[in-house]
């Protein structure tokens, strides 16, 4: 009797064995199931948040990208505006020697003799020197029977004038220049101005 309850008594503790064993391994399944979905999560997130940096710094390339474009243009464009405008002081310290010439040529009118030479070889040169400043981009601004403008010409005096649309340049007093459309001097003008009612007294500004 004694050996049969030992013998039972020894299956009774091998069955707990077994179960504690079968018990541990499925908690042990369980936690490694659970570590899985984790790690997937975890791996799904991290390729997310990398995604993200690759189109922020895609975004940023083309900004980059689009900046360097823009300076090599606005660099084009001033390089441009030097090559237009390198010749500026010259073209304003040949404006004087224009003056000159256009001065002889209008006191020779009109004078006999040799004179008429003179003024054949001044007109000749004068010619020259506009040719060459329109090559240039120096321009002629002339504006006598114009409407006045205040971009270009410079107003010497305003006259009333019964023959003139009001604000139209009556005289050139001299001449103006532009270089590639940038004004280099003003055309000094008399403008018309309305000529007033009659009857209407005029005011004594020495008064």
């Amino acid at each position: 009797m004694g050996s049969e309850d030992q013998t039972d008594q020894q299956q009774t503790q091998q069955s707990s064995i077994d179960n504690e064993e079968g018990l541990v391994e499925g908690g042990i399944d369980e936690i490694t199931v659970e570590e899985g979905e984790v790690t997937e999560q975890d791996l799904q997130a991290s390729l997310e948040a990398a995604n993200a940096r690759a189109d922020e710094n895609w975004e940023k390339l083309l900004l980059a990208t689009a900046e360097v474009e823009n300076i090599r243009r606005r660099t084009q464009k001033d390089i441009e505006k030097a090559h237009r405008f390198s010749v500026e002081k010259f073209a304003k310290d040949l404006l004087p020697v224009l003056d000159s010439l256009e001065m002889g040529l209008a006191a020779s009118e009109g004078v006999a003799g040799d004179v008429a030479a003179i003024r054949d070889g001044m007109e000749l040169t004068h010619k020259q020197l506009i040719s060459a400043l329109q090559k240039s981009g120096v321009d002629v601004v002339d504006p006598e029977g114009q409407t006045f403008n205040p971009d270009l010409h410079q107003a010497m005096s305003v006259v009333p004038s019964p023959d003139h649309e009001p604000n139209t340049v009556m005289q050139v007093f001299q001449k103006g220049y532009t270089l590639s459309g940038r004004l280099l001097r003003p055309a000094m003008v008399i403008v018309s101005q309305a000529t007033p009612p009659a009857g209407t007294k005029k005011i004594d500004e020495q008064a």
